[in-house]
This record gives C-alpha cells, structure tokens and sequence, in this order.
C-alpha cells in the first residue's frame, strides 16, 4: 500500500532525491521546503504523487500552516523526514547572532516543530526519520554550532523514541556522509569556504580527496529502513562515502 511521506529540505540535494525514489516507489510524498519556487520545480517534476508546501522549518506558524494544508490532501502521515539543515561553517569568535540563531532553530528546533506538528497525523508503524551528519564524531573545524545541532537532533531522536514507543511511532536517526549530485551548488561565502578547507586539512582531513557518495545510493538506506519488519528497530544508522572500486 503507498505511504504518504512527508519530506523537510526536499526542494535540492537528499530532499529530493528521496522525493524522487519514494514517488517512483509508488508512495506519495510531500516536498516541504522554505524556498516555495524549489519545491514546486520538484514537485512537478516528479508527477501527480508529489505535493509540494513552502515551509520555514524554523518557524512555528509555517510549519503549523504547513501541516494544515497537508492534512487537507492527506488524512494521514506514513512517514516524516526531517532532513532540512544549515549547513555553513564558521568560528564562534566570529559568528553574526543570525548564523548561531538560525542554524539552531532550524537543525534542531526544526525537527522539534515538524515532529510535533506530524505526530497527532501518524498511526502505530508510522516513522520519524531525523537526518544528522557524520561530522557529529569527527574533529571538524569551524563546525562548532551545525555539530552541535545535529548532536543535540540525535539526543531528540532517542528520547522521543521512548517517548512514541507506546503509540508505535519508531523513531530513527541517520548519519549522513558527503553527498554529490549533477549541479549541487553550496552556497556559502567563498571565504568562509577556504578558511574550511583550510582548517580541515590542519587537522588531516583533505576535503578535495574525501570520498563522496552520490544521493541515489542513500535513498537505498532510507527506503530500507522505511520497510523494516514491524517487529524491528534500528534506532540508528551511520552512513559513510567510500571511494568506489
């Protein structure tokens, strides 16, 4: 039977290709994602299964209002992902209020807000899946405040799976590594970009040599996880690039 996945972040990159891989499957997904136009371009794209709905994650009235136009189409939610992120590096000394601000209120309070808003419209075998990063366990400079985020996701994810337990809610968090696709463009300042690079290799990790995975190998996992045995529970997964043979 189709599910009706609900897809944070799903206007570019994993979003999207997760969008893609679902509706080919046969589910219905619906793209949430704070730039309207993006998602929309998706969404029509992808066809007749894909909704998609202009939502700030980082705001409680749009994701409220989101969620309230999803119910309209879909009395139902099968499964939640929230992968929407900021992903911009940056040392503390020299962060602008907004930088900290709105990486926190969307990497974690996002997850927060959306869960909430998703969970009185979800049914026992119904799943939560949040998005974190590998960089979580590395030493990665000027990562401080995303590093911190996703840490604090994961720390959400467990406790919210003991607390949906009883409903039959599974709750799972997935560790993501580097991901590529055909014309992804990371939009942050070119200088904020080198002073990255720089550091990272300080500290031996050589961004231009990392592996990267491609976002259609991961869909594989979260396609995976969504159809385990009711009677399974993976409430963590780490994913890591490879060079390829």
């Amino acid at each position: 039977m189709a599910k009706t996945i609900v897809i944070t972040g799903a206007g570019v990159g994993l979003g999207r290709a997760l969008a893609r891989r679902f509706a080919a499957d046969g589910d219905n997904v619906v793209l949430l994602g704070r730039t309207a136009a993006k998602v929309e371009a998706a969404a029509a794209e992808i066809g007749d299964r894909a909704m998609p709905v202009g939502c700030d994650v980082s705001s409680p009235d749009s994701v409220r209002a989101a969620f309230a136009k999803i119910a309209e189409r879909h009395s139902s939610i099968d499964v939640l992902i929230n992968n929407a992120a900021i992903f911009e590096p940056f040392l503390i000394e020299n962060a602008k209020d907004e930088q900290i601000l709105s990486t926190i209120a969307t990497n974690l309070g996002g997850p927060m807000l959306c869960a909430r808003a998703a969970i009185p419209m979800m049914k026992s075998g119904s799943y939560i899946i949040n998005v974190s990063s590998e960089s979580v366990a590395m030493n990665f400079p000027h990562l401080s405040v995303y590093q911190s985020s996703k840490a604090g996701m994961e720390r959400f994810s467990e406790s919210l799976f003991h607390e949906l337990g009883p409903s039959g809610i599974r709750v799972s968090n997935v560790r993501a590594g580097a991901m590529y696709e055909e014309g992804k463009v990371w939009d942050a300042d070119i200088d904020a970009q080198i002073a990255f690079g720089t550091a990272a290799a300080a500290v031996g990790i050589n961004l231009r040599e990392k592996a990267i995975s491609q976002f259609t190998s991961v869909t594989d996992v979260f396609r995976a996880l969504i159809d385990l045995p009711a009677d399974l529970q993976a409430a963590s997964i780490s994913l890591h690039a490879r060079k390829a043979d």
